[in-house]
């Protein structure tokens, strides 16, 4: 299997060497590096079953694919996939290290009652308690689902970059068809940052009833005053309680299991024409059990008298649109 690897580099390099007319010095340099270390790995693992690599290998390629695009065109001893979850490895560490564990460590606060008299004072408040007898108010669920023509919900979530930067992504999500209203990238929200989107995600007659959203501190008096200025009624969820967001929750993690574990951001240029592709699959291809199997922006349900089925590439190549066309 090794030897195989070994010439297919080989004949790769004979094949990159014809188009190297057509690429930049500081490509041909890159690329040049990228085979040598290849070759270099494979020869320290002959007479092994696996190739033999060692972290400073995993920190070249992951160097190498946040300088050079073409990086994965060259790549035959790992997939693509491995790089970036060795960047996302590296993430990981580098804000779990010792400075920025104590950077985050608590330092004051009330110390931690043990175990049993905290058993105590529940098995007390327990007791105490009033029960009520009147039947319990509407759930939660029930408001969702009274509302959902008048509600958006709005939420923050983060993306590391490839230099270790952590950027933050503003949603705004309509209910009824599961629309992404409004989205923005940056590196330091505020309060008026984020009015300044709520007030762009809504121009002319579209202002909605409710905003649904967390108590997060960022949603400071300047955003509460813009907002109710706009005539929304913000809805607040419980602290601690995303599953009383679910729409936008449900929302983020698709984005990062269809689109965000398969890239390596570069900045907020490159993360914005990301999400800027993604929406445009989630909107008019991405179909949702609750629209019965609908997308967002509603699509005709095209049967085989219309032609043949043609496959078109959407966000990168991640994801596909199928349609038919007459030959």
């Amino acid at each position: 299997m090794l030897k195989l690897r070994a010439m297919f580099i080989v004949l790769t390099s004979l094949v990159r060497a014809t188009l190297s007319f057509f690429k930049t010095q500081r490509e041909l340099a890159l690329e040049n590096l990228a085979l040598r270390h290849q070759i270099g790995v494979l020869k320290r693992s002959l007479g092994t079953r696996r190739v033999c690599l060692k972290p400073s290998d995993q920190k070249l390629w992951v160097v190498l694919s946040r300088l050079w695009t073409g990086w994965h065109q060259v790549l035959a001893i790992v997939q693509p996939a491995t790089v970036i979850r060795w960047h996302r490895d590296g993430f990981g560490c580098f804000w779990a290290s010792k400075f920025w564990a104590s950077k985050s460590r608590r330092r004051d606060g009330r110390p931690e009652l043990d175990g049993e008299v905290r058993a105590v004072f529940r098995s007390t408040v327990a007791k105490y308690m009033i029960r009520h007898r009147k039947p319990p108010s509407p759930t939660w669920r029930a408001f969702l689902d009274n509302h959902v023509k008048d509600l958006v919900s709005l939420d923050f979530f983060v993306v590391p970059t490839a230099t270790f930067r952590v950027l933050f992504v503003l949603l705004i999500l309509a209910h009824d068809r599961r629309r992404v209203l409004h989205f923005n990238v940056t590196s330091g929200p505020s309060a008026e940052w984020t009015a300044q989107q709520v007030v762009q995600a809504f121009p002319g007659d579209s202002i909605p009833r409710y905003l649904l959203r967390d108590r997060d501190c960022i949603y400071g008096k300047y955003f509460r005053h813009r907002v109710k200025n706009l005539g929304i009624e913000e809805a607040l969820i419980a602290a601690r309680s995303p599953w009383q967001n679910p729409y936008v929750e449900r929302l983020i993690g698709s984005i990062r299991r269809e689109c965000l574990n398969h890239v390596i951001v570069l900045n907020e240029q490159h993360l914005r024409r990301i999400l800027h592709s993604y929406f445009q699959y989630y909107h008019r291809s991405r179909c949702h059990l609750s629209l019965e199997g609908d997308a967002p922006v509603p699509r005709s349900v095209q049967g085989p008298e219309l032609g043949q089925g043609i496959e078109l590439s959407e966000v990168g190549g991640l994801h596909h649109r199928y349609i038919r066309e007459a030959a």
